[in-house]
């Protein structure tokens, strides 16, 4: 398939099965994986349909989405070592789309021996589509982005204040909330609305995708203890900065840049 042709399925998916249910889901399509980890009917039937269409234009492709990986833990240590694999987050931000929030997205990355080569992300209620192919830019509903330059004190955004270290109270830097959505996380980042973002345990879904556009815009995914992000099992803290100058920044007002 074509990148065009998969984003198509993405949106066909979210028109049909996804966007019907926002502010109108009943007690019984919403459930708990845990204690405040929301399910619902959109997540499954979306990520059913979008895996049912990959496995056929790819039967040999290992195809992994969220909610089977939650029944099935295994496959996602299966990620890093396919030789072909797509990673499925279909509704990202299921809590803000349980609350009515518009901040969710779908999140599809396609990776070849564990590298990200494809990935998109659908922002439904924001009608935004970010597309990147490896080597070829990013592009938001078409259109070439640009790196935006970055002056000022970083402005960062962390999902846990917990994994900010000494920069937690530091009055002198402007820290806040992420948007408990990866699939707006991240675009947000690449246009300039925030320099930083730190996530604890980074899952493949939630960001594959993001964290090539972030590469091929010259920014930096990699984690507090140096390691380049690279999708697979979660661990660690991934700080995700706009560029290699604001990693370091970032990292030494945490307290944790590797020396």
């Amino acid at each position: 398939m074509t990148t065009e042709e998969i984003l198509e399925l993405l949106r066909e998916v979210a028109a049909s099965v996804i966007t019907p249910r926002f502010r109108a889901l009943t007690a019984g399509e919403i459930d708990e994986k845990t204690p405040g980890d929301y399910v619902t009917i959109a997540d499954r039937e979306a990520e059913l349909a979008i895996a049912q269409a990959l496995r056929s234009a790819y039967p040999d492709a290992l195809v992994v989405g969220e909610e089977a990986s939650f029944t099935d833990p295994r496959l996602m240590s299966a990620v890093p070592s396919a030789e072909h694999a797509f990673v499925i987050d279909p509704v990202d931000g299921t809590r803000n789309f349980v609350n009515g929030n518009p901040d969710h997205a779908v999140m599809l990355a396609e990776l070849k021996a564990g590298e990200v080569s494809r990935g998109w992300i659908l922002q439904p209620e924001y009608d935004a589509a970010y597309v990147t192919e490896r080597g070829a830019g990013v592009t938001r509903n078409g259109e070439l982005l640009q790196p935006v330059p970055r002056t000022g004190t970083p402005r960062v955004e962390s999902s846990s204040r917990r994994d900010l270290g000494d920069l937690a109270t530091r009055a002198d830097w402007r820290v806040g909330h992420t948007r408990f959505c990866c699939g707006v996380d991240y675009p947000r980042l690449l246009t300039g609305d925030v320099d930083a973002l730190v996530y604890r345990k980074p899952k493949p879904w939630d960001h594959a995708a993001g964290a090539l556009m972030m590469t091929e815009l010259g920014a930096v995914p990699r984690l507090l203890d140096g390691s380049t992000y690279a999708p697979g099992e979660p661990y660690g803290v991934l700080l995700s900065a706009a560029s290699e100058d604001v990693w370091h920044a970032v990292a030494d007002a945490i307290g944790a840049a590797p020396r």
